[in-house]
């Protein structure tokens, strides 16, 4: 019988959607899996997950069909394309806003793929650029922001540019870390766009679409990149406050940058350490991807470009306003640690605020800490106004 008879007859129609469901993580159900399979649950939980963008139910079903034994990769990519069924069925007035949505989760998910994966190599960077292709798709359809290409002297810049709603105050750029990147931390440009601040969400040298599509890696240079990314804000909206927003490692390298350009008006600071080059080899996977985003092998030459990232070093901006944001619970930096470079920032207009159970960047409380960042940064540059204004 079709489900048109059965429509007619008055009989209810039922659709079953189908998913592995939340599995019982333990050392038992685990232990049996890949080594990679054991470190990417144990890596990226369900909010870290999440806070890179991933759906919860997405999140959910990834780390269930891994724990019953399908590659991380796999699991990833399978779900991604269920997503994209959705998008492609997507139909009626509403379908272009269900389509964008099904995008950027099929995004995400494609992006949480390659997670696990050390090396550049051409499949690498296939995902990463399907990854991006969709999350254009969706701008595109949404009209809510827009790809960027930044041309520099060492190589391009790929980014997304959130413009501000209902007129701009200010711009901000805002970067990851060593492994979340541009797209991966979009709602933080999303809160920043709904408070009057244009936002320009980089990829910067060693990262995303700079490293893997522009082969723009980390280098001692690293410096001219971000003054071409504040140079791109600044000739779109000439005489407006810029900040900067630095997640993970990126904390540091948002405070070397706002210490020496004087256009800096504000840094935030989510999860980032006084003292890059200090991070050891023994810290395993996180320091091979250190040394990958260098596109070297070569772990000596790694350390000299990140020797450069000297987050408590004075500048020329120094006293530049500072909030630091810090998870109580962060198992990759601690709270001393946070506090130890609070105290050595070059300024004294400083503050920090810790969620007592908070893990690294705060993912598990990540629209309340997006909400503080966004609104702590709007403050901040609505009272510098124009850079013309303060001169005066």
């Amino acid at each position: 019988m079709s489900s048109q008879q059965g429509i007619a007859e008055g009989r209810a129609l039922v659709v079953t959607h189908s998913f592995f469901g939340s599995r019982v993580e333990t050392e038992e159900t685990t232990s049996t899996l890949s080594g990679e399979s054991q470190a990417a649950l144990r890596q990226f939980s369900l909010e870290r997950a999440m806070g890179y963008g991933v759906d919860y139910a997405d999140a959910v079903e990834l780390r269930a069909r891994v724990v019953d034994g399908q590659d991380w990769c796999a699991a990833a990519t399978e779900l991604a394309q269920t997503c994209l069924g959705h998008a492609d069925r997507a139909v009626g007035a509403a379908g272009r806003i269900t389509t964008v949505a099904y995008l950027r989760r099929a995004s995400a998910l494609m992006r949480m793929s390659q997670m696990m994966m050390l090396s550049d190599t051409a499949d690498r960077r296939a995902i990463f650029e399907r990854a991006a292709e969709l999350y254009a798709q969706a701008a595109e359809l949404a009209g809510d922001r827009e790809r960027v290409a930044i041309r520099t002297e060492l190589g391009t810049l790929a980014g997304w540019l959130v413009p501000a709603r209902g007129g701009s105050i200010g711009s901000a750029v805002v970067v990851g870390g060593v492994e979340g990147w541009a797209m991966d931390f979009d709602s933080i440009g999303e809160a920043l766009a709904a408070r009057g601040v244009d936002t320009l969400m980089l990829d910067a040298p060693g990262q995303g679409e700079t490293r893997l599509t522009h082969r723009h890696y980390l280098t001692p240079q690293w410096r001219i990149a971000y003054r071409r990314a504040v140079d791109y804000l600044e000739d779109r909206t000439p005489d407006r406050p810029i900040g900067v927003v630095g997640n993970s490692m990126g904390g540091s390298f948002a405070m070397a940058v706002a210490a020496e350009d004087n256009r800096i008006a504000a840094c935030v600071d989510n999860g980032g350490i006084h003292a890059p080059w200090l991070v050891p080899p023994t810290m395993g996977t996180f320091f091979s991807k250190m040394v990958a985003a260098c596109g070297t092998v070569d772990a000596d030459l790694a350390a000299t470009a990140w020797a450069t990232v000297t987050p408590l070093a004075d500048g020329p901006n120094a006293g530049y306003p500072l909030l630091v944001v810090q998870g109580g619970a962060d198992p990759m930096v601690s709270t001393p640690l946070a506090e130890l470079l609070l105290q050595g920032a070059p300024t004294e207009d400083k503050q920090m605020v810790v969620f007592s159970d908070g893990n690294h960047c705060v993912y598990n409380h990540k629209h309340d800490r997006d909400m503080l960042i966004a609104d702590w940064m709007r403050e901040r540059l609505a009272g510098r106004g124009t850079r013309h204004e303060t001169a005066n």
